[in-house]
């Protein structure tokens, strides 16, 4: 079923991981070989790391595929994929890489396999430059299943930089086809709730600091709604290593989620990372978008795949939203346009439209 090889230039725009999770995750949906080149080139560490490397091993091993120049430090794969198969697959990143960007490459994949899967995905929980797994959970993924399918997602163990140790199963079972989204009415904030975590040595006071900090930050611009964050210490059995970070998110009247969050590190007081969640979470609400800045990237590719028109409405667009959608026209030949939204008080805040004719994937083995 092997069709014309595609080239893809893993240096350009975003030039990172990204390119890498996505353009093999399309390989694999549609049977392209794919080679990639100068991958991370402009990075200080270029070519794969650890946790790039297992997210491939994984794709190749959902499709019983080939993978060619797989190793630490290259710059350069070649990928030949088969039919996507479900059932249980492993990926370990035997680093703090995220286990929420190896669910990030699998999860299109196994939506079109032949049978349901069980991904068991080790690393970082709670990692930095990735979502946290808690984001995943509470916004992805309601968000995510409004493309018409259901997944579980079981966090057995948490981990944090530099040890990695976490471990999360996602179970999920195949779909004929994937429906369009319209996410474009914000609507009004209805409520504000939270989790503040501490793990291993850090006491419950660090989490508690950072609940504070984050309420009186939130207090300076929303003063009617209760803000609700719980401060929680992980037990020991469920958390390898130290860490500490905090998750805020807003629901509004139409039932979008929108986040802030940020990630402990050694020498970072308690209050910074707690303002630092509060003004991510305050600056997404700002623009108006009906998604926050972390989850426009993170659907782009289910645009691409569903049956039909797709609507967001965002905030500036990142870099990341702009490599998923390139590399999404060019691998699917889905079409996507991006217009600042003029709609009422929106002319006035940077607020955008993204559109996506989908191309309308259709699972062959269902």
């Amino acid at each position: 079923m092997a069709g014309q090889r595609v080239e893809v230039d893993g240096g350009i725009m975003e030039g990172g991981g990204q390119i890498l999770r996505v353009s093999t995750a399309l390989s694999c949906l549609l049977g392209l070989p794919l080679r990639v080149q100068k991958i991370r080139a402009g990075r200080s560490t270029p070519g794969l790391r650890p946790q790039h490397l297992s997210g491939l091993e994984m794709i190749r091993d959902l499709c019983d595929g080939r993978l060619e120049g797989a190793e630490i430090g290259s710059t350069e794969i070649i990928f030949t994929p088969e039919k996507i198969r479900g059932g249980f697959h492993t990926a370990d990143t035997k680093t703090a890489g995220s286990v929420c960007l190896l669910m990030q490459v699998s999860m299109p994949c196994v939506l079109f396999a032949a049978s349901p899967s069980e991904l068991r995905l080790k690393g970082g929980t709670n990692a930095e430059m990735a979502p946290q797994i808690d984001y995943t959970v509470k916004v992805f993924k309601p968000i995510v299943e409004k493309f018409g399918f259901k997944f579980n997602c079981d966090i057995k163990m948490r981990g944090y930089y530099p040890k990695g140790g976490g471990e999360v199963i996602v179970q999920m079972s195949p779909v004929k086809q994937l429906n369009p989204i319209n996410l474009t009415d914000r609507g009004s904030v209805t409520k504000i709730y939270g989790r503040a975590f501490v793990a291993g040595v850090l006491p419950l006071k660090v989490a508690k600091d950072m609940v504070a900090a984050a309420v009186r930050s939130i207090r300076k611009e929303i003063r009617d709604l209760h803000v609700n964050i719980q401060p929680v210490q992980e037990p020991k059995d469920q958390a390898f290593g130290n860490g500490n970070g905090i998750i805020i998110i807003a629901e509004t009247s139409t039932g979008c989620l929108i986040a802030g969050s940020s990630l402990g590190k050694r020498g970072v007081n308690a209050d910074k990372v707690g303002i630092d969640a509060a003004e991510m979470l305050l600056a997404n609400l700002r623009h108006g978008g009906a998604v926050d800045e972390y989850l426009q990237d993170q659907l782009i590719i289910f645009m691409a795949l569903a049956n039909g028109t797709s609507r967001i409405k965002t905030g500036p667009i990142t870099l990341h939203t702009q490599t998923a959608i390139h590399f999404a026209e060019q691998l699917t030949k889905a079409k996507f346009t991006v217009k600042k939204s003029e709609d009422g008080e929106d002319a006035s805040k940077d607020t955008y439209i993204i559109e996506c004719q989908g191309v309308g994937m259709t699972n062959p083995y269902l």
